[in-house]
């Protein structure tokens, strides 16, 4: 991980002391005087995955964040000598490694909302009524990845575990206002559709082979939700970002809000009750399980730090945004 820091001319050499007398840092860069607002010295750094967090408590603990600032960034490749050294002084592997303050910033990205995030739900959503309509599985698979919401559901997941209420009442009131407007406006659609006879109630209740499942949910709906629920958690904490469209192919979260827009627009009441059941069951089954993983990852990693250093359970302290 890359770190650029603002720090207070009167703070930099601790920090830069620490740095370097940390097996785990290299590259480390010093522009004094560089940075204008916040007023400061400028550090670049690279640090192992493993010890991001451990460095980050102490820079929360020296005051960096408040009184400068603090940005993170992956590397993807670093193929000189010294960076292998430096990875080999971390022990663990580093997709192990979570970086909580980034999984905490990336949870309130999520959450804060946007146009985009509504208008991809909206058509996610119309895409989901006409797979039903056409009964179409490929058009199933798009709407699915078209689907923004796991990344909310991940942000409410994390505001459960780690006792974020602010985040939390974030996450959980962005994903009710974006399917009941993605639902609403579907509807819409699938009324004015039927007002100029390109569906009807038929089109809805026929038999469906390839797409009958969004509205029919059995105990193999809630074990894929809870197993995406898991993947997705993993693959954003690990920083496996590439395998969240594994999870978007997984879920019936967007094809069940599609048909019951549906359902309701030309009154099919038998299928009303099952969309609106797979929604739940998947939203409630992938909530439940990135809740505990992330449980599960956080007390791992407190008992991984904690044998290697006291200040790595620090990097959890209670974030001012609630």
């Amino acid at each position: 991980m890359h770190l650029r820091l603002i720090v207070p001319c009167d703070r930099t050499d601790l920090i830069v002391k620490a740095l370097v007398g940390d097996d785990r840092a290299t590259n480390i860069v010093v522009l004094p005087g560089a940075a204008k607002r916040p007023a400061g010295d400028v550090v670049h750094c690279d640090v192992t995955r493993e010890a991001t967090s451990d460095i980050l408590a102490q820079l929360k603990a020296d005051g960096i964040y408040e009184d400068g600032a603090v940005a993170l960034s992956a590397v993807d490749a670093s193929p000189s000598r010294n960076a292998w050294e430096t990875e080999q002084a971390a022990p663990g592997a580093p997709d192990d490694a979570v970086v909580w303050d980034a999984v905490v910033d990336q949870g309130y990205s999520e959450a804060r909302g946007s146009w985009a995030f509504y208008a991809f739900l909206t058509l996610a959503t119309v895409i989901a009524a006409v797979a039903v309509i056409t009964d179409s599985a490929i058009l199933v698979v798009g709407a699915m990845v078209v689907g923004p919401e796991f990344g909310v559901v991940a942000a409410l997941a994390l505001g459960i575990a780690l006792r974020k209420g602010g985040l939390t009442w974030r996450a959980l009131t962005l994903l009710a206002k974006g399917f009941l407007l993605a639902i609403a406006l579907t509807v819409v659609a699938a009324l004015v559709a039927r007002a100029v006879g390109w569906i009807d109630a038929s089109d809805v209740t026929a038999a469906r082979p390839l797409t009958g499942f969004i509205w029919r949910p059995d105990k193999w709906s809630a074990v894929v939700a809870v197993l995406a629920g898991c993947a997705g958690v993993l693959s954003q904490t690990a920083g496996r970002s590439n395998a969240l469209v594994g999870v978007f192919i997984s879920v019936t979260t967007v094809p069940a809000a599609g048909d019951l827009a549906l359902s309701l627009a030309v009154w099919a009441p038998q299928q009303i009750g099952g969309s609106a059941a797979q929604l739940g069951i998947n939203l409630a089954g992938m909530t439940c399980a990135g809740v505990a993983t992330l449980v599960l990852q956080r007390v791992l990693w407190a008992w991984l730090t904690k044998r290697r250093t006291p200040t790595a359970a620090a990097g959890l302290a209670a974030d001012p945004r609630g």
